[in-house]
């Protein structure tokens, strides 16, 4: 007899909780050998080679402002090696890129990540434009709005066991709050904060519509929109990672967000999910127009390869698809499916918490190198941002 049938039995709710449980203390025994000694993440520290590389200085360079004094100087370890925090290389990248940061007066730009499928690179695409934009001298915000709270376990957090419904956004969504600013946390990477997300998010989902039908002139879109209003002014940049659907939440993220961005692996399948993903946004963005007159404007919308398999023969066919269906929104650039990004998968992490990589040199660096350039890419659509807004 087939062992996928010899056991076959019913399966009762109380089984499902069970299997719940054991999934839940799995996890977390294996986020404590992941993370240990301390079960937190660690930002990694930098050579002087990659501090001149974020701020475009050569090694002589670096080596007179360290003796100049004026810019933290980092430490030597034992190996006689000079190494950098990720606080030193936020204050240097500051000081040598001043003219690429916020200008006075202007707010921080929120950008959106989203799609309606998972397994795209929606949630390390948001974690790594956090941490890149940082590292040039940013500040920024990272709102999760998806109750998988897959952006908060990439901060090394556990979403069922260690977030409580005030550090989330649903204080927002239920009336309890009007301002993000209780909800917002540090993380482990300096110059990134954070508002988690946990699986009690999903009651969002029935407190703005209920809100929508009880509450005179509510207007359930624009809740994070005024949420955020109030730290606008404190941040750079704010990126918000969202649910693999066009739920309540995903509304109001696109709604309070200057740009989109979405990740799109150049297969048929997301391809089509990614066309339904427009299609049912733009119905529902006719809908508010027409019947509540809501006008809504994106500085831009950009769509990014990601997971590209360079063995796979139909990724060409479905890249030129793209590119007509997106003609003069596809990025530059194509974050390829590596063996380094997987493995920083398996650590609860992206590319940048990297500190030394043990496999290929040149599978790292392709993929470090294609996150740089999206991060690059991104900082100047910000940049556009800043000056259009200016302007006006």
């Amino acid at each position: 007899m087939n062992s996928n049938t010899a056991t076959l039995a019913p399966q009762t709710l109380s089984d499902v909780m069970d299997q719940a449980d054991r999934s839940g203390l799995l996890m977390s025994r294996v986020r404590s050998a992941m993370l240990s000694p301390t079960s937190r993440k660690r930002a990694p520290t930098y050579s002087s080679g990659q501090l001149g590389a974020i701020c475009g200085l050569d090694r002589n360079q670096v080596a007179y402002r360290i003796q100049k004094g004026d810019l933290p100087s980092g430490r030597v370890t034992g190996n006689g090696r000079r190494e950098f925090s990720l606080a030193d290389v936020q204050a240097w990248s500051r000081a040598y890129r001043a003219a690429a940061m916020r200008p006075a007066g202007a707010e921080a730009v929120a950008i959106v990540l989203a799609n309606f499928k998972g397994g795209v690179g929606k949630t390390t695409t948001a974690m790594s434009v956090a941490q890149g934009l940082s590292l040039r001298g940013h500040r920024v915000l990272a709102v999760d709005c998806d109750p998988q709270g897959s952006l908060t376990t990439l901060f090394g957090i556990l979403p069922d066991t260690e977030v409580e419904d005030e550090q989330t956004i649903l204080p927002l969504c239920v009336g309890a709050e009007s301002s993000l600013r209780s909800a917002i946390r540090p993380s482990y990477w300096s110059g990134v904060d954070l508002v988690a997300a946990a699986p009690l998010l999903f009651g969002a989902e029935f407190s703005l519509p209920s809100r929508q039908q009880t509450e005179d002139d509510f207007e359930f879109w624009n809740v994070l929109n005024i949420g955020l209003d109030e730290v606008r002014d404190e941040y750079d940049v704010i990126v918000i990672d969202t649910p693999p659907s066009l739920s309540y939440v995903t509304i109001n993220a696109l709604m309070a967000a200057n740009g989109l961005l979405m990740p799109l692996p150049p297969n048929a399948l997301d391809f089509a999910s990614a066309s339904q993903f427009w299609r049912l946004f733009s119905d529902l963005a006719g809908q508010l127009v027409e019947q509540r007159g809501v006008g809504k404007e994106f500085d831009f919308i950009r769509v990014l390869l990601t997971r590209v398999d360079s063995s796979d023969s139909t990724a060409t066919v479905v890249r030129d698809w793209i590119g007509q269906a997106y003609e003069g929104k596809v990025m530059p650039v194509e974050i390829p499916k590596t063996a380094a990004a997987a493995s920083a998968a398996a650590e609860f992490g992206t590319i940048y918490d990297v500190g030394r990589y043990d496999g290929n040199a040149r599978t790292y660096k392709r993929a470090a190198e294609a996150y740089e350039k999206v991060t690059e890419l991104v900082e100047q659509l910000i940049q556009a941002t800043w000056r259009r807004k200016m302007a006006a």
